[in-house]
């Protein structure tokens, strides 16, 4: 065919795909990968019969376009934060069962410690807590409102002060894994001594049941994303600890990917437990039974996010590979 003809044959078509790609234009994902097919068979005819062609390049620049439409248009943002949320971490966090029971027994063992320290030091409590606190806290008992800490600040400048002190507090955890896996061991094991202490303080008080009922509205998501953030960072350490069949710095260059989205995995509970924390806590008055459901259905979330669907989604996984044979 004469270049002419080829020309006035098909350039009605491709004003309408000209029309497409205009930004004003929106066009499906179907549409623009039928314009694409067409394109590229105008393309590969006059590549063949017209290479030094002006029509050939324009061809060329219109198909490209047309590519580039497709691949930015692709309806997977959403799809890939769902997967990344209902399958990649949960089975993330499958893979990572160890470190996540080796952090929590570090966490349980630690807050343990700081039972017993306090039981048989009086002093103890003074000396994680500091003496400001405990002194405030006194005065607080004395004054009838053992939990008034929760009430002194404004909700919004709570928030984002807790919020922020958390997040560090998880990144931190998470960095120090970098140390070996030991970094991330101590802080975490410094956190549930002082977890421990300041129950325990408030138990030698005899109110428990008053600031267990109070303090784990919130703590519950925040100790629990501490924890997941201490499993995080033994994966990154193990990784470079215990290399495997990879190269020390493939495994630890995997490790640091893994971590790094346990962590972002806690975030946003980090974030819903300093809102807990700075509007929901400082309601001490709520009635018990309120406050028990607040916290048990933390707990049976993270239970069942963190350890409970990732076993049931890796035996689905399994069981359909299975019936592919």
């Amino acid at each position: 065919m004469r270049e002419a003809l080829f020309v006035k044959t098909n350039y009605p078509k491709w004003k309408s795909f000209e029309a497409v790609m205009q930004k004003n234009k929106a066009a499906s994902p179907d549409e623009l990968a039928d314009l694409f097919v067409q394109l590229t068979d105008d393309l590969a005819f006059a590549r063949t019969h017209y290479p030094e062609s002006d029509i050939t390049r324009y061809l060329n620049n219109l198909a490209a376009g047309v590519h580039q439409r497709i691949y930015r248009n692709k309806k997977e943002d959403l799809s890939r934060f769902v997967s990344f949320w209902t399958r990649e971490l949960p089975l993330l966090f499958r893979e990572a069962r160890r470190p996540l029971l080796y952090s929590f027994l570090i966490f349980i063992i630690s807050v343990g410690i700081g039972i017993l320290s306090s039981e048989y030091d009086d002093t103890y409590a003074r000396l994680i807590l500091g003496d400001g606190y405990v002194n405030m806290t006194l005065e607080n008992i004395e004054k009838g409102d053992p939990m008034a800490v929760y009430k002194d600040e404004e909700m919004l400048s709570m928030f984002a002060g807790i919020a922020f002190n958390n997040l560090r507090v998880a990144f931190t955890i998470f960095a120090a894994g970098l140390v070996l896996s030991i970094g991330a061991g101590l802080i975490l094991f410094y956190n549930g001594v002082m977890v421990g202490a300041f129950q325990y303080f408030f138990l030698q008080k005899g109110l428990f049941w008053t600031s267990f009922l109070t303090i784990w509205v919130h703590g519950t998501l925040e100790m629990a994303s501490f924890v997941i953030a201490g499993a995080a960072g033994l994966v990154v350490g193990n990784s470079f600890l215990f290399p495997g069949t990879y190269p020390r710095m493939e495994s630890f260059k995997r490790g640091a990917q893994k971590g790094l989205k346990m962590l972002v995995g806690v975030l946003p509970i980090i974030v819903v437990a300093a809102l807990l924390e700075s509007y929901v806590t400082r309601f001490t008055d709520w009635h018990w039974s309120v406050k028990a459901v607040i916290i048990l259905t933390s707990a049976l979330f993270m239970l069942y996010y963190f350890v409970i669907y990732p076993f049931q989604l890796e035996r689905r996984e399994d069981a359909g590979a299975l019936h592919k044979f």
